[in-house]
């Protein structure tokens, strides 16, 4: 590709772009991160990733075995932007009714109030989601896609920002529902934490005699400073190559040898605000090609579908989309440089 300027020159108006009245995207996030350390040790990767899935606006699926923080990472991550937080137990006979609430008659005024679930909670931890039949996955559906719930006839907003948190274990599949297509497209990434390195398990052993840290950790934004920086990192200026470049990546998931379901439409969107999101992180008004690179599988992975061959030879999605990263040209500019590195 030839090399071209992305924009007007972006870099001079990158304080314009990505802070506004006195809230700036870098700051917030690093606030985020750092006090989510408190709790999760050893992760700033996986945490910067969450951050950045949370400022595009997207939700994020924890695959992961047992007892590697993923909760932790959730409740961590409500409390340091002052959101309601509610976990729901994901089990076989947990109903529909039990996410998005249910109508009760009421004897004294002779009419039926509806109560709301949990799934009305700005930050929603679905915990085990695997283990939900198909018609309760279901109910999360039109939360995470449309923001509202629709029950006894009636549209309920929720609250912003909303987040939903799902977790599974990869391991244990007895009794287990595996998410359909159109439920994991739902999701912007997935992540896996992994084990903590023995120094840091140590330090984990330490901060856990005496009492959970999770207890401490405190709001360092508020939520409605967080929606600023949502509809800031919105504006993140995207050149037409970037773009192009996206596009190129996800069409050629749809003509790999070992995928026999690519990436949808909903997965270019998705690697194109993930990306604005950690531009904005990195304190740039404009998106490089290595934000691209450094989610593609995070994004894309879980949207694809690999042919049963494929899986036979144990190749993995995540190996599969790096493969096509290295097929699709990267655009070159002076422009394209990269700044604070969080990933």
């Amino acid at each position: 590709m030839s090399k071209t300027d992305p924009g007007d020159n972006p870099s001079k108006d990158k304080k314009k772009i990505v802070s506004s009245n006195q809230i700036d995207v870098q700051v917030v996030a690093e606030k985020v991160i750092s006090n989510i350390e408190k709790v999760v040790l050893g992760k700033r990767k996986q945490i910067s990733l969450a951050i950045a899935a949370y400022l595009a606006e997207g939700h994020i699926l924890l695959e992961d075995v047992p007892g590697v923080a993923k909760t932790i990472l959730a409740r961590a991550l409500s409390r340091s932007v002052g959101c309601v937080f509610k976990r729901i137990q994901c089990t076989p006979d947990l109903l529909p009714s039990d996410i998005n609430g249910v109508s009760i008659y009421n004897q004294k005024t002779s009419e039926f109030e509806f109560r709301p679930g949990p799934i009305f909670s700005q930050t929603v931890l679905a915990d085990e989601i695997n283990r939900a039949t198909p018609r309760t996955q279901a109910a999360l559906l039109e939360a995470m896609a449309e923001r509202r719930v629709t029950a006894d006839g009636q549209t309920y907003n929720l609250k912003p920002p909303f987040l939903v948190i799902a977790t599974q274990n990869p391991v244990d599949h007895e009794g287990t529902f595996p998410l359909p297509e159109a439920q994991l497209d739902r999701f912007l990434i997935k992540l896996s934490l992994g084990y903590p390195t023995i120094e840091e398990e140590s330090l984990m052993l330490k901060r856990l005699q005496l009492g959970h840290p999770i207890d401490d950790v405190s709001p360092v934004v508020t939520a409605v400073d967080w929606q600023a920086c949502q509809e800031l990192v919105r504006k993140i200026h995207l050149d037409d190559q970037i773009r192009t470049y996206i596009l190129e990546i996800v069409h050629a998931t749809r003509d790999n040898e070992n995928i026999l379901l690519g990436g949808s439409p909903r997965a270019s969107l998705a690697l194109q605000r993930a990306a604005q999101s950690v531009a904005a992180m990195q304190g740039r008004a404009f998106v490089v090609p290595d934000d691209v690179k450094k989610l593609a599988a995070s994004v894309l992975s879980h949207r694809v579908i690999l042919k049963p061959e494929s899986r036979l030879r144990k190749i993995k999605a995540d190996d599969v989309i790096k493969d096509v990263m290295e097929d699709v040209p990267v655009p070159v500019s002076s422009d394209y440089h990269t700044e604070k590195d969080y990933f």
